[in-house]
């Protein structure tokens, strides 16, 4: 039975318990948010997962993608970057791989953390296609549930698959004055396959059979945006909101069905766009979850890619967004190394913090004035562990670092809280 159906229940799950522990929030009013879909605890039933939990009145979380390429693929190289995610604090894993090795890598980021893993189970699906010497567009629709069903058994916890890309709206892609088209690796793939077999897409037409599948698993289902906008002049269009509202009568659906479920947003949003597409989400998709990327709020900054994501993602949480996918530095541009995953899950963290004080979280409320006291006290040691990057924050302390510890070297005898607890407090 998954987490929905037992909260539709009224009984309360060992999962439920952990979550309202670590959030600090009460387990019923948790209960009631699961049972109407607001909050999802992405848990497959054969994974040791720690359970953690996405939606409404919770923290804000961070998601961070891995992943081999066909250009580049190394097992090493893709554990030492999830060593990194987790040492900085992201809260659940997406591996993206498309390599031969994908298989291989996953198997061995799900044996090596308890965080929530995702994937994308097309990508495989293609991989396995290729490999029988067959174009991707000629792919067996069962080959793609047969990769679902695999990557269940192998303890994947939520999966993002891109049901909302349909006839009709791959048409409205076609009739719309969209500068890049479909930028979505999973949304381009499956638009190619529907215009080429002149068919509806199989995760649509088959929807129930994608839902029977995750429910036996309690597989977290992430409706992908694949119709997301690939720069500021495409968003919020015609045929991103046409796909948004299939995907959100394929919420009412999964819910239905027993199926926790989250939805997925753009993209490249212009800043004043926003808060709007938060909104227009939330209502169409009956609150929820909403996982972002980004959005990226500028299309000219490659190399600081991160930097545009979490100005975007700050305003996107603080507007409703419950899941915060990361970006990094080489976004655009090539596969992120260990310092751009680094980078990504920092900036993503910030931005994470800047939301939830943003919502009145108190957890995060007291996180803030708790480095206010720290400062005030000149309590180094506390303000690095408070600090979301303690190691950076100790490295630049210590490089400049003065006799008196009442300072830093930034005002030195003109810091202004020496001066006040030396000259004017009692």
């Amino acid at each position: 039975m998954t987490q929905l159906e037992q909260a539709k229940m009224g009984n309360i799950t060992p999962e439920m318990i952990q979550v309202a522990e670590d959030e600090n929030v009460d387990v019923e009013k948790l209960r009631r948010l699961i049972a109407c879909g607001k909050v999802v605890i992405p848990k497959n039933i054969t994974a040791n997962t720690h359970p953690t939990g996405i939606g409404e009145s919770l923290k804000t979380k961070i998601n961070a993608n891995i992943g081999s390429s066909t250009e580049q693929e190394s097992l090493d190289d893709e554990l030492e970057k999830l060593d990194i995610l987790v040492k900085y604090g992201a809260d659940a894993v997406m591996d993206l791989s498309t390599g031969e090795k994908l298989d291989e890598i996953r198997r061995a980021i799900r044996s090596r953390t308890d965080i929530p893993l995702g994937t994308v189970p097309l990508y495989e699906a293609g991989v396995r296609t290729s490999k029988d010497e067959k174009a991707i567009v000629d792919m067996d629709p069962d080959i793609l549930f047969d990769t679902i069903i695999n990557q269940a058994k192998q303890g994947v916890d939520f999966i993002t698959v891109h049901c909302g890309i349909t006839q009709d709206s791959v048409n409205a892609v076609k009739d719309s004055e969209r500068l890049m088209g479909i930028v979505s690796r999973g949304g381009a793939l499956t638009a190619a396959w529907i215009v080429h077999n002149e068919c509806e897409n199989p995760l649509y037409s088959e929807y129930d059979y994608l839902l029977e599948i995750c429910r036996e698993y309690d597989v977290t289902l992430s409706l992908g945006d694949g119709l997301r906008p690939g720069c500021t002049h495409d968003a919020t269009d015609i045929a991103q909101i046409r796909e948004l509202t299939t995907l959100g009568r394929l919420v009412k659906r999964s819910r239905d069905a027993g199926v926790q479920v989250m939805v997925e947003g753009p993209g490249h949003v212009p800043i004043r766009q926003v808060q709007a597409n938060m909104q227009i989400q939330k209502t169409i998709c009956d609150g929820a979850p909403f996982y972002v990327l980004g959005p990226l709020v500028t299309d000219i900054a490659p190399g600081y890619d991160h930097i545009t994501a979490a100005i975007g993602a700050s305003i996107a949480g603080a507007s409703g967004a419950d899941f915060l996918c990361y970006v990094t530095p080489a976004e655009h541009l090539c596969i992120p190394n260990k310092e751009h995953v680094k980078q990504g899950v920092i900036a993503s963290k910030i931005a994470a913090q800047v939301s939830d004080v943003a919502k009145g979280l108190p957890s995060a409320i007291k996180h803030e004035n708790d480095m206010a006291h720290a400062r005030e006290e000149f309590d180094w040691e506390k303000q690095f562990n408070l600090a979301i990057d303690p190691d950076t924050a100790r490295e630049y302390y210590e490089s400049q670092k003065v006799e008196d510890e009442q300072m830093c070297s930034m005002c030195g005898d003109f810091c202004a809280l020496k001066m006040i607890k030396d000259h004017v407090k009692d």
